[in-house]
């Protein structure tokens, strides 16, 4: 929106073409969703308590968290709209991957609002009922999968790259919107298993939207993509103006949610940011890259799909609690340190994934 101006200003004072370089704009995104985030951040708190939108704790889970029951939620809100706000003022409106990324996270946001009204709100423990979110879940990733397959300029849009190889990429063909289905709405669903404890999901979201963003960029000039041997995606540059203002807007919210949480984020968020970074992973072609960086929701996730399958199987559980941060929890670890821990072996998931741009 503010690039339309900048740009019709530039023609009458020169410095206005700092507007179309897209790192400065990445810059201003983070900033402008950061500062919303920490602006609108209190009064969104105060509002969530006023209408009394606490969150429910179970009483078989570890007993620290029963101090939580009552802390507000549905706080992802402010994440969204600090995303939405900034990435329409500092981002190319007529970019196509624009629009479906925010079309995926608002969609994803909307189930994740009704799961959140239905638990809080209306006092119903199961929410919306699982068979309906990923019905909707699949309405959406369908959709955007079939349009981003369906206005593909060239192959390089829906090939499969393989990291630390240079020329090997598979022609998905129609599988391609079958494997972004997949792909979004694991990520999404991930996210939401993750997000269980004071800061775990949203920091390692931040880093991982920061290396997706870095990769967007690289994957959207031309000169950097042939360098580094991966496709060239014209137009995957405006997702870095995306992922920065999800890098800003998930930092105001750890100022509230860090431990102890003021807020939590609860399904709005966690199930829109997941769609979310799944949705870029798409754009700029390094789902497996991103597969590896979120090895701590890969693991969160693998966790869950062992404690059921033990239990239904054999009538034993694996772990103490699952997702897999309650079972250190139950074995004495303090909250922060599995937080902490957690976010270190992010760093280095998410650093390993970055070195596999160079080691082809």
């Amino acid at each position: 929106m503010l690039l339309w101006l900048a740009e019709f200003l530039s023609e009458f004072y020169s410095p206005f073409t700092v507007f179309q370089y897209l790192t400065f704009r990445g810059i201003l995104g983070i900033l402008t969703a950061l500062g919303i985030s920490l602006v609108a951040g209190p009064y969104v708190i105060k509002k969530l308590n006023k209408l009394q939108i606490g969150q429910s704790v179970r009483d078989d889970g570890p007993q620290s968290h029963l101090s939580k029951s009552g802390t507000p939620t549905m706080g992802g809100a402010l994440i969204l709209m600090a995303v939405f706000v900034s990435t329409l003022l500092w981002s190319d409106l007529t970019n196509r991957y624009v629009w479906l990324v925010l079309l995926t996270t608002f969609g994803f946001g909307v189930i994740g609002w009704v799961d959140d009204y239905k638990k809080v709100v209306e006092k119903n423990s199961r929410g919306l009922i699982a068979r309906y979110k990923y019905f909707w879940q699949s309405i959406i990733a369908l959709v955007v999968a079939s349009v981003l397959y369906a206005t593909a300029p060239g192959s390089a849009e829906t090939q499969l790259i393989v990291p630390f190889f240079k020329t090997v990429a598979w022609d998905m063909g129609m599988f391609y919107i079958v494997f972004t289905y997949f792909v979004i709405v694991g990520s999404s669903n991930a996210v939401n298993l993750t997000d269980g404890l004071d800061g775990l999901a949203i920091m390692p979201t931040v880093m991982i939207a920061s290396a997706l963003g870095i990769i967007a960029y690289l994957s959207g000039h031309f000169n950097f993509a042939e360098y580094l041997h991966i496709p060239y995606i014209a137009g995957a540059g405006e997702m870095a103006v995306f992922c920065g203002a999800l890098c800003g807007a998930g930092l105001g919210f750890l100022w509230f949610n860090t431990y102890p949480a003021q807020v939590f984020m609860g399904d709005v968020g966690a199930l829109s940011l997941g769609a979310a970074l799944g949705a870029v992973a798409v754009v700029v072609r390094h789902e497996l890259v991103f597969f590896i960086m979120s090895g701590i929701f890969v693991l969160e996730t693998v966790s869950v799909i062992l404690q059921v399958a033990s239990f239904k199987l054999t009538g034993k559980r694996i772990f103490k609690m699952a997702p897999i941060h309650h079972h250190f929890e139950l074995k004495g670890w303090p909250e922060p340190r599995v937080i902490v821990r957690f976010w270190i072996i992010t760093v280095v998931l998410v650093l390993f994934g970055l070195a596999t741009l160079k080691l082809r």
